[in-house]
């Protein structure tokens, strides 16, 4: 697992949109967009329901998510943030995690209110990070 600096920290928890990618069953890349936050060291994502993206992961724990963290290196590359990780998905807590999370994504605005459903966590343990910042 590798240490999280304070600058991913900071880019993890910065209201950046995230692109998550799970593997599907026949190996084929499935990305989709999620609101991210850390619990500890691990980066979570909030789901009411069992989506393709968890299905996978519950078939194949090996994920990777990118984001834009903006600013730009001395180069003028933009900044950007690659986290290469090993998932889990935890049952309950997705509605607690999406309304902490709208804080960060949308501030000022309420969470919309969400029917009794537990949802699902998904954790994921940093393996290693790559990208443009002050993280590479």
């Amino acid at each position: 697992m590798t240490a999280l600096t304070p600058a991913i920290r900071e880019a993890l928890e910065g209201g950046h949109l995230a692109h998550l990618v799970t593997l599907n069953p026949d190996g084929s890349p499935q990305m989709t967009v999620v609101w991210v936050g850390l619990d500890g060291d691990e980066v979570v994502a909030g789901h009411l329901a069992e989506h393709k993206k968890v299905k996978n992961i519950r078939n194949d724990s090996r994920v990777s998510l990118s984001m834009e963290t903006g600013g730009f290196d001395h180069r003028g590359f933009a900044n950007y943030l690659v986290v290469y990780g090993t998932a889990r998905v935890t049952e309950g807590g997705a509605v607690d995690l999406l309304r902490r999370l709208n804080g960060i994504y949308n501030p000022g605005s309420e969470f919309p209110a969400m029917p009794d459903v537990p949802g699902l966590i998904t954790r994921i343990s940093v393996d290693r990070v790559a990208g443009v910042g002050p993280w590479a």
